[in-house]
């Protein structure tokens, strides 16, 4: 049994989110997803909107999740210890390095495969842009009619 690793925020879920776990399935028999906590979050992205046990909740609902659960608060590479996967999923824009990633697993004792996704169809609708557009469409509502 081939156990498949995917981590990410997961705010606001768009088909993006759903496009990167069908891929991330694939790539194995089992895929555990690591929800970042909003403090990491915070820190490597940007202040969530929606709390981690939401998160948490929406990610877990979704088909191709076997078991979704909350990252370490202090160490990302603590999950990894727990979960003992044999492939970590990347996404196309995630910000770690697939080389550095393997090379700490293994000093902490876990032999895995990193490997990046492609880049996602419906990236225009990922979460960033899906808020511009939503305020945009506020700011066009708010002004002065004539």
């Amino acid at each position: 049994m081939v156990r498949v690793m995917a981590t990410g925020v997961f705010d606001l879920l768009h088909p993006g989110h759903v496009f990167f776990l069908e891929e991330a399935k694939k790539l194995g028999d089992e895929l555990v997803v690591v929800v970042a906590r909003d403090a990491t979050a915070k820190r490597l992205k940007h202040e969530p909107i929606v709390p981690e046990h939401l998160r948490l909740q929406m990610v877990s609902a979704l088909k191709p999740v076997d078991r979704a659960l909350l990252g370490s608060p202090t160490d990302i590479y603590q999950t990894v210890v727990d979960v003992r996967p044999d492939l970590i999923a990347l996404g196309y824009d995630q910000i770690w390095d697939e080389h550095e990633v393997e090379a700490e697993c293994l000093r902490r004792g876990v032999k895995v495969q990193v490997v990046r996704l492609p880049e996602i169809p419906h990236d225009h609708l990922a979460t960033k842009r899906l808020v511009e557009r939503i305020l945009e469409k506020a700011r066009a509502t708010e002004e002065p009619r004539r």
